[in-house]
């Protein structure tokens, strides 16, 4: 008994604990912190056959309670005698799960009521692990059986309420008609069986013999429950009654009705459960499932089993598949009358198994995200970033370790931000589709919204509460979102809205505040006039051909996303120390990054290898594709990195180009063409049905605001004052501020051959036998080869806009990363064409691999002493831009170059100001006259550095400060 018990201590004491033992009416109690005279009082109380049960308390008890009776016992308790109450507890150490076999009170149990507690403490730790619970320590009460699970929580009503919350959820989900699970033990200062002492309920009988309580197994290290597992395992089950839809049925009557057994049922929250004998929802286990009828008529129906729906509302699922089958015998046609024998149902289409073998070929052996696409702009003309961005979105319902993508998209109203959002969405299963306008709440009370929805909101202005609900789901991504309220019966309601719901948000103007902004794909619509000519042309060419939408890509597309979606699985990069970026600065950002490599390997997931845990392995094209994707979003396709609307950036563009200092709203106003009010809104920001929206002072650090009095004289020669708002620009700010941002792979610290590497340029290849990007054909870049490259890549893009098909994955496909080259990959995909004089330089440096692109690299740096100026202009491409004609050629032959193009090479290369490269420190105040700053280009330097070789403006030297002091933690 010494070593049970020692062992018991040692396992479940910490600090000061309270040792308690019932006998005949009374109590002897003590505290202890020391726990060798702990064994010995013990074993003592133990011995006396009156003592009934010996417990001790569980969690952290405040260690001034030891002045009570410390380390002894005190035998019979008077009134006086205060035990530990709940207020004494300093933290929750255990979440303490107790499984009584059903039997009279008084009495111990029989050896079969004993061995069913203990196999069904197995069930519940068996099902806690599928849930993301570490091991227990698994015990021997005596009478039944324990499980006790580390926990680590403050002792406050939240803990108390997470604590009675989870036991519920046992106690609905296992106790039954021979076990029951004890909810009673929610409480902090909870005592618990000692292990090593004797349980005496009753006479010892040989049919109910008292027994000693022991540990039957403990973990070497044991694990503490996360806080978030528990919370999930509390919204298992409705706390509060579903809305009631429709007329009531009795379900004890359905379920007999359709003949499914019932186990056995029992009260609950004012209802009954009925625990069902088999699940009907899955083969792969019996038991889990139940079904619960609450007082107001609703039903709710699951199964316990995270493979199984993980608790979640399987109600109108459960009745469609037997009021179906019920149905589906015979049908009755039009022409049969009352007394006509029914028809027998037709046999099932095999069109769906059409598309869903089309759908299984292309996801493993075609490109599903080109088919996608394809699909999408045969409806909606151009906006490629956007669709691919909603379509990664929709992937990442699908990956088991991300926190979802959600999409924003912003741009001038009747620009088709409406179209492309229902375009995409049409291609999801209807099942999983939202669109329209809720209230704040409606979302959790809506019982057929299932786990992995695309939630659509058009032009709708978020509420406060709404945008607190968004914030929730993208931070909860994995989990469902509970809402608690009381019905008009003052009873507590826990209603939730289905984990793995996307957000689109389609809106002229800010979509919220920036919390909301952050956790967001930012997309611009194209809203140019080139845009409005391809969506008018496609337009006429449908309406002569007479034809809608091609329905058998869009069954098959919905196909593809069946079979994306009847997984959740997890993807690995196992490159991912390799990824550089050039701005960390918004946390989120990376994170999204990363998801987008996820998302795109998941949806070519019977394309990539699995890990010996199942997890995809990301590929370097699937990072291409994503940099591609991303750069854009930085770019002239989204404001990922400024969180800037499609208006806002256009705005500021169009300060920049204006070339002023200062402005007023006028003057922008008549730059934009839009209204004084449209145009101060995007300033100021504005405020809409009590939520405030921020405007460009307040997003953009490059301008800023003064109010001036203003005096000017009228027709008659009064003078008149009036105050105006003048607004500052900083075009050095702005550039800094805009300038986007890159992301790169590494150099393969191990050397190997089977990634992306690093060139001289900073583009990546995946170095492929047939890249056009190796070492091989880098010397045919350098020569006019160039042209050929770039017929290649226009005769690819005309051969598919031509056909209305996108290119497959073949690796014949073409596409550009970053910002201006994102541009002109729309402009061919829209049916435009690539200027070779202005679109070079976007093609050249781009990411290359075989799966995602053949992109053109980078020349190397050119040095003008290396060229001979031309005697005439000569009608040749240069081999950096790509224009003509050429003014100079490179020793030797074969290179030419453009007066530009040299004219850049002998500028002065300017000094950057990225955090880490130049320290102020270095700097001097000078008096002398120093020139331009090297940094901005347009401030007087007033600074000079002789060891960086550089000479700075006063704005950007107090950047280099502020740079300085957050990177050293300077508040």
């Amino acid at each position: 008994m010494s070593e049970e018990l020692r062992r018991a201590v040692g396992l479940l004491a910490n600090g000061v604990i309270e040792v308690r033992a019932l006998a005949d009416g009374v109590a002897h109690s003590g505290y202890f912190d020391d726990y060798t005279l702990l064994v010995e009082r013990v074993e003592a109380l133990d011995a006396d056959p009156a003592v009934a049960g010996i417990y001790v308390t569980l969690n952290d008890v405040n260690r001034a309670l030891l002045a009570r009776r410390a380390n002894r016992i005190k035998m019979r308790l008077s009134r006086k005698d205060a035990t530990t109450a709940d207020a004494d507890i300093l933290r929750r150490r255990w979440l303490p799960v107790d499984i009584d076999p059903v039997r009279p009170s008084g009495v111990s149990s029989t050896d079969a009521e004993h061995n069913a507690a203990l196999n069904a403490a197995e069930r519940i730790a068996g099902y806690l692990a599928e849930q993301g619970f570490p091991d227990p320590v698994r015990a021997d009460s005596g009478n039944g059986a324990h499980l006790l699970y580390r926990i680590d929580l403050p002792n406050d009503e939240t803990a108390t309420e997470v604590v009675k919350g989870a036991l519920a959820t046992l106690d609905a989900l296992f106790s039954n008609e021979a076990v029951t699970v004890d909810t009673a033990n929610h409480n902090a200062a909870r005592i618990w069986k000692l292990y090593g002492t004797l349980s005496r309920k009753g006479d010892n009988t040989v049919e109910r013999p008292h027994r000693r309580a022991r540990i039957l197994s403990a973990p070497g290290e044991i694990g503490v429950v996360p806080l978030e597992r528990l919370q999930h395992l509390v919204g298992l089950l409705p706390r509060e009654e579903p809305k009631k839809k429709g007329p009531g049925i009795d379900l004890a009557a359905w379920l007999a009705e359709h003949g499914i057994t019932v186990r056995s049922t029992r009260p609950y929250q004012g209802g009954t459960l009925f625990t069902l004998e088999s699940c009907p929802f899955s083969a792969a286990h019996k038991d889990g499932a139940f079904a619960i009828q609450f007082a107001n008529g609703a039903v709710f129906a699951g199964c316990h089993h995270a493979s199984c729906g993980g608790g979640a509302q399987r109600w109108p699922e459960l009745r469609g598949i037997y009021e179906r089958k019920k149905r589906s015998p015979r049908i009755r046609t039009k022409e049969q009358g009352p007394g006509q024998e029914e028809q027998p149902a037709p046999p099932p289409t095999v069109a769906e198994d059409t598309y869903r073998e089309r759908a299984l070929a292309i996801l493993k052996n075609g490109d599903p995200l080109a088919f996608l696409l394809g699909t999408f702009n045969k409806s909606h003309v151009g906006d490629r970033t956007v669709a691919e961005c909603l379509a990664m979105s929709l992937a990442s319902q699908s990956v088991e370790n991300t926190n979802g993508l959600h999409v924003a998209v912003s741009g001038n109203s009747g620009k088709g931000k409406t179209h492309a959002c229902t375009t995409m969405q049409n291609l999801v299963p209807e099942a999983y589709r939202l669109r329209g306008t809720v209230s704040d709440k409606a979302l959790y009370y809506d019982d057929d919204l299932r786990p992995g929805t695309v939630l659509l909101f058009d032009d709708v202005s978020l509420s406060v509460d709404l945008q607190e609900v968004l914030k929730s789901a993208t931070a909860n991504f994995r989990e469902p979102i509970e809402h608690r309220t009381l019905t008009t019966e003052r009873k507590l309601r826990v209603c939730t809205i289905p984990e793995r719901c996307v957000w689109w948000l389609a809106k002229v103007e800010d979509m919220g505040d920036d919390q909301v902004m952050n956790r967001m794909l930012t997309a611009w619509i194209d809203d140019t006039v080139e845009q409005d000519k391809r969506v008018f042309e496609h337009m006429k060419e449908a309406e002569a051909a007479g034809r809608g939408p091609a329905k058998d890509d869009i069954l098959t597309c919905r196909a593809i996303w069946e079979a994306v979606k009847a997984d959740v699985l997890t993807v690995r990069i196992p490159f991912a120390r390799r990824i550089q970026s050039s701005t960390t600065q918004n946390r989120r950002n990376p994170g999204m990054l990363f998801d987008l490599i996820k998302c795109r390997a998941r949806l070519f997931y019977l394309q990539r290898d699995r890990d010996g845990d199942g997890a995809v392995i990301a590929r370097p094209e699937d990072f291409v594709a994503a940099a591609k994707l991303y750069a854009a979003l930085s770019g002239t396709a989204g404001g990922q990195e400024t969180k800037l609307t499609k208006n806002e950036a256009a705005a500021l563009a169009t300060v920049a180009q204006m070339g002023v200092e200062v402005f007023t709203v006028r003057q922008l106003q008549s730059a934009l063409g839009l209204s004084y009010y449209q145009t101060r809104r995007l300033l100021n920001g504005y405020v809409s049905r009590g939520t405030p929206y921020s405007g460009l002072l307040e997003k953009c650090p490059a301008i800023s605001l003064y109010d001036a009095t203003v005096t000017q004289s009228d027709d008659g020669g009064v003078m008149i004052r009036r105050r105006e708002q003048y607004f500052t620009f900083d075009v050095g700010v702005y550039r800094a501020w805009s300038g986007g941002t890159s992301v790169w792979l590494d150099d393969d610290p191990d050397g190997g051959s089977n990634g992306s590497r690093l060139q001289q340029n900073g583009s990546t290849c995946c170095q492929q036998e047939n890249c056009r990007n190796n070492e091989d054909s880098w010397n045919e870049v350098q020569n006019p080869g160039i042209d050929r490259s770039m017929h290649l890549y226009v005769q690819q893009n005309e051969r598919t806009e031509s056909t209305g098909e996108e290119a497959s994955g073949d690796g014949r496909g073409a596409c550009v990363s970053g910002t201006a080259a994102n541009e002109s990959a729309n402009s061919v995909h829209q049916g435009g064409s690539v200027d070779p004089g202005r679109d070079m330089a976007a093609l050249i440096g781009s990411t290359c691999c075989q799966h995602a692109a053949n992109v053109l690299p980078m020349p190397p740096p050119v040095t003008p002493a290396d060229y001979i100026p031309l005697p005439v202009a000569k009608d040749e491409p240069c081999h950096i831009c790509g224009r003509r004609p050429t003014s100079s050629v490179k020793r030797g032959g074969g290179l030419y170059l453009c007066y530009d193009c040299l004219k850049r090479a002998k500028r002065p290369a300017k000094v950057q100001p990225l955090p880490g490269m130049l320290d102020h420190r270095l700097f001097e105040r000078t008096k002398v006259e120093l020139g331009r700053c090297d940094v901005c280009g347009t401030g007087k330097a007033v600074y000079r550095s002789r060891e960086a070789q550089a000479k700075v403006c006063e704005g950007c030297y107090a950047r280099l400060v502020r740079e300085w002091n957050g990177r050293e933690g300077v508040r």
